[in-house]
């Protein structure tokens, strides 16, 4: 009799979409995610090969659900836009994000911290910026020789990917655009399309009251025509 013996093969490894912690401590960090996100995601909405996500769990190894990160905004550049459940780089060609974005909040450790640059190092991060709304301070590294090196003077940085540039003179961090826009919150971009549309309204008003004034100066202009005609006086001959 043959005896089958069955082979024991190896389970399937899951890599989970969540790692059970928020996206934020507190409003403010939120809105700075969004707000970083949301401009970077705009700023590339034409391009097909750059991928915005943030709060998005990345595993940099294939075989490793252990070793990830979720950075509150990451940008690839040559992958495609569309919806993931996390960043696995072997099926993106195994490209790493090359720049990240981190929000400090109050319960953000200082051995946190270093372990979030160790990971950003190792796994070829470009870029990696950090900013603490509570001290108003950037801070951020940009790749050579292998390695992240301190970028000494922040204030008024470009960086080198998004060609975006850095302020915090005004008390906040502000990011603006190549074009010299600066990154808005959905709050702010509502209140700007308010505007525009309120001067848009205005600018409608005051063509169509310039219309009517028109038409009222050549309603007077026929009238005084007319009553020339009747005197036997031809307008034009005058």
């Amino acid at each position: 009799m043959t005896v089958t013996i069955p082979t024991k093969t190896s389970a399937e490894i899951i890599y989970p979409d969540s790692d059970g912690k928020p996206m934020s401590d507190n409003t403010k960090q939120f809105e700075l995610i969004v707000t970083i996100q949301g401009g970077i995601d705009a700023l590339y909405k034409d391009n097909e090969n750059v991928f915005v996500a943030g709060d998005l769990l990345w595993y940099p190894v294939e075989g490793d659900n252990k070793t990830r990160q979720a950075p509150d905004t990451m940008v690839v550049f040559g992958r495609p836009k569309g919806y993931r459940g996390s960043y696995q780089q072997w099926l993106e060609d195994n490209i790493a994000p090359q720049v990240v974005f981190e929000i400090i909040s109050p319960g953000n450790r200082l051995g946190e911290m270093f372990k979030l640059f160790k990971f950003y190092e190792n796994y070829g991060v470009e870029e990696y910026y950090v900013y603490d709304p509570e001290d108003n301070e950037l801070i951020g590294w940009v790749r050579s020789d292998g390695q992240l090196n301190y970028i000494e003077s922040m204030e008024g940085w470009v960086s080198p990917r998004l060609q975006t540039r850095f302020e915090t003179a005004s008390g906040d961090l502000e990011i603006y655009r190549p074009d010299g826009l600066k990154f808005l919150s959905y709050v702010e971009l509502s209140r700007q399309m308010e505007q525009a549309q309120q001067q848009m309204e205005q600018e409608r008003q005051q063509m169509e009251q310039e219309r009517q004034e028109k038409e009222l100066v050549q309603q007077k202009a026929d009238r005084l025509s007319e009553k020339l005609r009747e005197m036997g006086i031809n307008p034009e001959d005058i």
